[in-house]
């Protein structure tokens, strides 16, 4: 009755996606310890490009410079880190106040975007009553976690074909899809999904819920 293979081969047939190792270098920042005889040491996971030590990097948005002294992953010492490792890195030239959780690492020559604004396309999961321009909530995108206020409600799309319905809609209820534009309340660091899927995407959250969901589309990046 069944001619495929079986569920170990078929598992043996998987080939593992190819490692965006080619793209410009993206670590959001998850957390940053000062370790006494050591220095500022930022934790998090290399999503695009490579680290290496000795590489000059900047830390965005408080566009800090640093170069990178040594890597090290599950308490063994790196002298590459890829897309998917966890790492904690060790900076010479910043220090921890300077630094935070949400910032993200990149190199001078390309470094991440901080935005002024965005457009977005989002999905309403599980609000309350209705979302309307002004609409101001925490939002979650990669590890940086504030408020942003969606500005403007540009199209009402149909969520499976995403062909627009509605110019310039009044509200959006649970269910609709909508493209928007987001204004972030404090510097934040956005990718296009289109070339960082990992930096751009995002959750929005209220009173310990999914509110909506959604991914940036296009950038203006702060001057």
């Amino acid at each position: 009755w069944w001619n495929g293979p079986c569920l170990v081969e078929a598992l043996d047939e998987l080939k593992a996606p190819e490692q965006p190792v080619d793209k410009p270098l993206r670590i959001p920042i998850q957390d940053v310890y000062n370790i006494k005889g050591v220095g500022c040491v930022p934790v998090g996971r290399v999503e695009t490009g490579v680290l290496r030590p000795g590489d000059k990097v900047v830390i965005m948005p408080p566009g800090k410079e640093a170069e990178v002294k040594s890597i090290e992953s599950h308490h063994e010492p790196l002298q590459e880190a890829k897309p998917g490792d966890n790492i904690g890195f060790n900076l010479r030239g910043v220090s921890k106040a300077e630094i935070r959780r949400g910032d993200v690492v990149g190199k001078p020559d390309n470094p991440p975007t901080v935005v002024k604004e965005f457009i977005a396309k989002i999905v309403v999961i599980k609000h309350p009553t209705a979302i309307t321009a002004g609409y101001t909530q925490v939002f979650h995108i990669h590890s940086a976690q504030l408020a942003c206020q969606i500005t403007e409600l540009i199209e009402k799309l149909d969520p499976k074909t995403g062909a627009v319905l509605e110019k310039n809609p009044k509200f959006l209820k649970n269910g609709d899809a909508a493209t928007v534009k987001i204004v972030p309340t404090q510097p934040l660091c956005a990718e296009e999904y289109s070339k960082f899927p990992q930096l751009g995407r995002f959750a929005i959250r209220d009173m310990g819920q999914t509110v909506a969901a959604g991914m940036v589309i296009k950038v203006t990046p702060k001057e």
